[in-house]
């Protein structure tokens, strides 16, 4: 059985080795930027300072302060704060699970090994030959290589991750048990300050939560979020308002800043979101003809909308848009501050959830 004769140290490998993924994950490039901040510009672990006005630095005598370095950094900084908290949360919690091992593996006065052959190892179970096949035929489409040892590492896999999860669950039964308390505070919410002058949205203007999107009309996973966000318009009602910026990713999606402009022509006509829901419908076909069809399809007038777009009226707005992303650390799209807090990616309903709902708590 998969999981027999490892050491103590081997099952704290197994039990880290999503740890381990996210440390190869993690750049090293990032982590020195992160040190030099915090060294070389006197500047914390966390976001908060005690005294923004803080110079650090001299020009003629002009003094750059604190609060303008942090400004300037602003997301990124705290996103490195936060992968750097992540990093010791998850070897804080290493560290306890190895307590609570040991804790119990003294009490039965047995040895650490003893006592997870007994309750991991011999109450994982084992894998069926059904639960083989039932996860190969749901991946065989990915799957490359020799049958037999395609189903081989496939069991492998799946005892791993039985074993994995009664571990999880014995630790979370050994926690209940004993009085933990973790003192490693989370670096606080960062909010950058985002411009929504004139840019379209959907929701009430007043709406405690603003969403503001990033985003490009030919990226794949701007696509994909699209539903997502029309399930939290729908659950949140009037709570929540969605504003939409440009993100054209020129070098790899060459047609996204034509319809950006396009979708800011039919905006001119007071149907941005019926053209940005018909650009989404039928992406990546963002030529100009394309363009042109979708502009009749929603019911713009098209010599206005032809003129709007040949002269290239919103130019200048969505370099404006993308030059802001920039700025607050936008890397890739769909991007979106929630109430200035940025959560990037395409993301599931709950990702959204949790952060609207910690938004709305205060003024329930």
């Amino acid at each position: 059985m998969a999981g027999e004769g490892r050491s103590d140290s081997g099952w704290v490998r197994l039990g880290l080795s999503r740890v381990a993924a996210a440390v190869q994950r993690f750049q090293a490039a990032s982590v020195l930027w992160a040190l030099v901040a915090v060294v070389v510009m006197g500047l914390p672990a966390t976001a908060q300072t005690g005294a923004t006005g803080e110079p650090l630095a001299e020009v003629n005598g002009e003094a750059i302060t604190t609060d303008e370095v942090e400004r300037a950094l602003g997301a990124p900084l705290r996103r490195l704060e936060q992968q750097i908290y992540d990093l010791k949360r998850q070897k804080l919690e290493a560290l306890i699970s190895e307590r609570l091992l040991a804790r119990e593996a003294a009490k039965r006065g047995v040895s650490v090994q003893a006592l997870l052959d007994a309750e991991v190892t011999a109450k994982a179970g084992t894998v069926t030959d059904e639960e083989v096949e039932t996860f190969f035929q749901a991946n065989k489409a990915r799957l490359k290589g020799e049958e037999t040892a395609v189903r081989e590492k496939m069991k492998t896999h799946l005892q791993n991750q039985k074993l994995a999860s009664r571990r999880e669950t014995f630790l979370q039964s050994l926690r209940s048990q004993a009085s933990v308390v973790v003192h490693l505070r989370a670096p606080p919410v960062f909010r950058a300050e985002v411009s929504v002058d004139g840019a379209p949205f959907r929701g009430p203007a007043t709406a405690p939560v603003t969403i503001v999107e990033f985003s490009d009309f030919q990226c794949p996973f701007c696509m994909q979020v699209v539903p997502t966000l029309t399930q939290v318009l729908s659950r949140y009602g009037e709570k929540v308002k969605l504003v939409y910026r440009d993100f054209p990713l020129d070098s790899i999606h060459p047609q996204a800043r034509n319809a950006a402009e396009a979708a800011r022509c039919a905006h001119d006509q007071g149907k941005f979101w019926e053209y940005h829901d018909a650009l989404f419908a039928d992406s990546p076909k963002l030529g100009p003809e394309q363009l042109k069809m979708y502009a009749g399809h929603v019911g713009l007038d098209l010599p206005s909308f032809e003129r709007c777009l040949a002269s290239g009226t919103h130019a200048a707005a969505v370099q404006k848009s993308l030059d802001e992303g920039i700025r607050l650390g936008v890397t890739g799209t769909p991007a979106f501050f929630i109430n200035g807090e940025l959560l990037s990616g395409a993301q599931p309903v709950e990702s959204f959830a949790r952060v609207i709902e910690r938004e709305l708590a205060p003024a329930r």
